[in-house]
């Protein structure tokens, strides 16, 4: 037993020293010179856009300075935008990948596959089946460079669009790409995203709040094979002795909060904002906008609202007036909206305050 213990703690000694290097890495590599490639903003953007099917594994690093007032049932969600978390990945397509989160205390995988993920803690011996949603919590995988390049760079239009210089990346020649969103309501000020020019990969998304110096996020590969990694690898069966469980529905919640509020209709625009049409969203929640500036409204079952606004009410930049309370965290905007004549919604999005309170009045039954 007392061998079993050891053993276990050297891993985990080995695991933190593996930790610490990495994350010192990008600093070493970035002081290296850098070649740039004369290619324009729209034909680098069609590039990385492309990227989607190139097979990778390595190791990356994001690190999130958002302070997110949230509910005890987000923790990992704040966590995910507040602290730096290290990863592994095998990618061998969006629908069949495992992206590992490494700490000094353990690991856990998800595994994905054509029919949703497989949350795998080791250390726990719990397995989570998680189905696809068109509603669905970030994760880490959501915050691979590669993911959130492509993602953020899907609906950016040309003259949003520069070309930002070079720098050394995970080992590799980088190519800048800058976005500075069009939308009055934006609480983005840009997005810099650094490319892999012969493989069109984002190695490397910054995203800065309107007027700020430092990311609110930042993401990196830190080392960067691009060969597809073996099906074997990405592929996950829960092992006989683990306890299966299955994520929870995001999308039933909203559905129970839209069932107490069956006559309630979103308007088609919020803060200059139009409405997006999505499969598999229900009425009851709006989704408006585009590219980085986007925002969502959805009622909020009563049982959630009072822990809502006990998490907004306790930070010090939360505003609170008639129409409800909103705070921002970095260029991220929380909102809750408590109409005197109709359900509580949670507006969030990477919007203004002020774009905020413009949506919450042109809720239904909103106050003026």
């Amino acid at each position: 037993m007392a061998a079993r213990g050891r053993g276990a703690l050297a891993r985990w000694a080995a695991v933190g020293l593996l930790v610490a290097a990495l994350v010192a890495l990008p600093s070493v590599v970035a002081a290296l010179p850098a070649d740039d490639v004369d290619v324009p903003a729209a034909e680098l953007r069609a590039a990385v856009l492309a990227s989607a099917g190139v097979g990778f594994s390595g190791y990356a690093v994001s690190a999130g300075g958002l302070a997110l007032p949230v509910s005890e049932r987000l923790t990992d969600v704040a966590d995910l935008f507040s602290d730096r978390t290290l990863v592994r990945v095998w990618w061998r397509g969006p629908e069949d990948h495992r992206v590992d989160v490494v700490t000094a205390a353990g690991e856990t995988g998800v595994h994905r596959d054509p029919g949703g993920t497989w949350t795998w803690d080791f250390e726990a011996g719990t397995a989570t089946r998680g189905a696809p949603a068109s509603l669905a919590l970030p994760t880490p995988p959501d915050l691979l460079p590669a993911a959130l390049g492509r993602r953020l760079l899907s609906e950016a239009t040309d003259d949003e669009l520069s070309r930002i210089g070079a720098r050394r990346v995970a080992g590799r020649d980088a190519v800048g790409l800058r976005l500075v969103p069009a939308e009055p309501a934006a609480s983005v000020g840009r997005v810099d995203v650094w490319v892999d020019p012969a493989s069109g990969l984002p190695l490397q998304v910054q995203v800065f709040a309107e007027g700020a110096d430092l990311a609110a996020l930042d993401t990196r590969f830190l080392d960067l094979d691009l060969a597809v990694p073996p099906a074997d690898v990405v592929a996950f069966t829960p092992p006989p002795e683990a306890t299966l469980l299955t994520a929870p529905d995001t999308e039933g919640l909203i559905a129970q909060a839209e069932e107490r509020a069956p006559d309630v209709r979103l308007p088609g625009e919020l803060a200059g904002l139009p409405r997006r049409t999505s499969a598999g969203v229900p009425d009851a929640v709006g989704v408006y906008g585009r590219g980085v500036t986007l925002l969502a409204a959805a009622p909020v079952p009563g049982r959630l609202a009072g822990g809502l606004r006990e998490a907004l009410t306790a930070s010090p930049d939360a505003v609170t007036d008639a129409l409800g309370t909103r705070v921002a965290a970095g260029p991220l905007g929380l909102m809750l909206v408590t109409p005197p004549d109709g359900p509580a919604y949670v507006l969030t999005g990477t919007v203004t305050l002020d774009a905020l309170a413009d949506a919450a009045r042109r809720l239904p039954g909103a106050a003026s």
